[in-house]
This record gives C-alpha cells, sequence and structure tokens, in this order.
C-alpha cells in the first residue's frame, strides 16, 4: 500500500530557521520542498527590475499578467526562476529583502502566489514554508509548525547569510530591520503572520539543525502511524 503523502507546513518569522528546516525536512521525505517567500521575493525582484514604486498595488496588477513565477529542482536543489531566468542568488539583497516586505502585503500579490502554492501543493507531499501557510494557504495541512527563536540569534543568522553575499550589517542594525519586518508582517491587513491555533511551536533559539530536523520529522512519523 503505497505511503500517503503529507502536506507539511512551515512558518515563522526571518532567520528563525524555518527555510533550513524545511528545506532538510523535504530532502530526508523525498518530498518538494515550498519556499514561498523566495516566490515573494521574485516578483519583488520584477518590481525593483520594472521601477514600480513597491506600494503601487495597480501598477503591481498589471505587472503580474506577464509575470511567471516558478520553483524548480535541480540536483537536489531548488532554484527560483522569474519569466524562465534564474534568481536564487539575487532575490537575497537587502534591497530585495526589503521591498518584498512592501509587495508581499498587496492583496492581488498574495492572491495570485496562493493559487500558485496550492497547485503544488495539491496532491501533497510538500513542505511549504513561509508566513500564512498553516492560516491561509493550507489551513487544513496535515502538519503545522510555527518556528521561533531569540530575535538575537535570527539577527546573527541574517548577519551570516548577509556575509555569504558579500554583505556586511552590524546585529544592532539587524535586530532593528527585522523587529520592522516583524510589526509589518504580523499587521498587515492581508494574510499577516501569525501562528495556526493547531500549529506545534519549535524554538530553535538553542537548538541544532540535527535538533531541529529530528523533531519535525519524528511528529511526520506519529502523523503517519495515525493513518
Amino acid at each position: 500500500m503505497r505511503q500517503r503523502r503529507l502536506v507539511i507546513a512551515i512558518d515563522g518569522p526571518a532567520g528563525s530557521g524555518k527555510s533550513t528546516t524545511a528545506k532538510l525536512v523535504a530532502e530526508k521525505l523525498g518530498y518538494l520542498h515550498i519556499d514561498t517567500g523566495a516566490m515573494y521575493r521574485a516578483v519583488a525582484l520584477k518590481v525593483l527590475r520594472s521601477k514600480i514604486d513597491p506600494h503601487d498595488a495597480h501598477a503591481i496588477e498589471g505587472m503580474l499578467r506577464s509575470t511567471k513565477v516558478e520553483l524548480r529542482r535541480t540536483s537536489g536543489t531548488i532554484s527560483v526562476l522569474l519569466d524562465g531566468e534564474e534568481v536564487s542568488r539575487e532575490i537575497r539583497t537587502p534591497e530585495v529583502t526589503h521591498a518584498s516586505s512592501a509587495v508581499s502585503r498587496h492583496k492581488v500579490v498574495r492572491q495570485a502566489m496562493v493559487r500558485e502554492q496550492r497547485r503544488m501543493g495539491e496532491e501533497g507531499g510538500v513542505v511549504l514554508e513561509g508566513r500564512d501557510i498553516g492560516t491561509v494557504v493550507f489551513p487544513d495541512a496535515d502538519l503545522k509548525f510555527f518556528v521561533v527563536a531569540h530575535i538575537e540569534e535570527r539577527a546573527r543568522r541574517r548577519q551570516k547569510d548577509l556575509r555569504a553575499l558579500g554583505r556586511d550589517s552590524s546585529v544592532e542594525e539587524l535586530i532593528g530591520e527585522m523587529e520592522e519586518r516583524d510589526r509589518r508582517d504580523s499587521t498587515r491587513e492581508e494574510s499577516p503572520l501569525r501562528r495556526a491555533s493547531d500549529a506545534l511551536e519549535l524554538d530553535t533559539s538553542c537548538l541544532t539543525i540535527d535538533d531541529q530536523v529530528r523533531f519535525v520529522l519524528e511528529k511526520v512519523r506519529e502523523k503517519l502511524r495515525e493513518t
């Protein structure tokens, strides 16, 4: 009998560890990893390239009509394609990070991305990570996790990621940026960042990556034993 393929939702703020956890869990299970944040970043990248104001919902709606965002698995890694162009590195710059927070607030953007995310996950066998997976995209997901971490640790992780891109920022500066991003994400009208009532909280502040993955995989095994 074929084992059931689950829909696993992993939400949380930037730097909490959700991306690394989701990616590794998907690899262990042979599932598709869907980084929804990368999809919004890709839209933000096109907004910047098109010289559109990130706050101009009408102009962005027009742009979306000729925009295609794809996630493609290649040799075990997920590539982000924007209108056929590989942009996985370009979407990680501070400029795109800042713009994506504004762009992702627009209802028309979220509706377009949610439709695509649901299409990719409709047959199960997916690990989706973002900020509204368990509350909006897949409210009936088989398993939901809400990943958190102390903001100082989140800032240190972000600093490490930026250094890999050749950028340098102080932890204090990044804490300020993250606090503002958390505020915007949690108070936006469309799909705010919040923990689903049935989500399991995973605090990664003092956990290793192996610990984080082990926790999620154990919950997956428990869920599969129930079915």
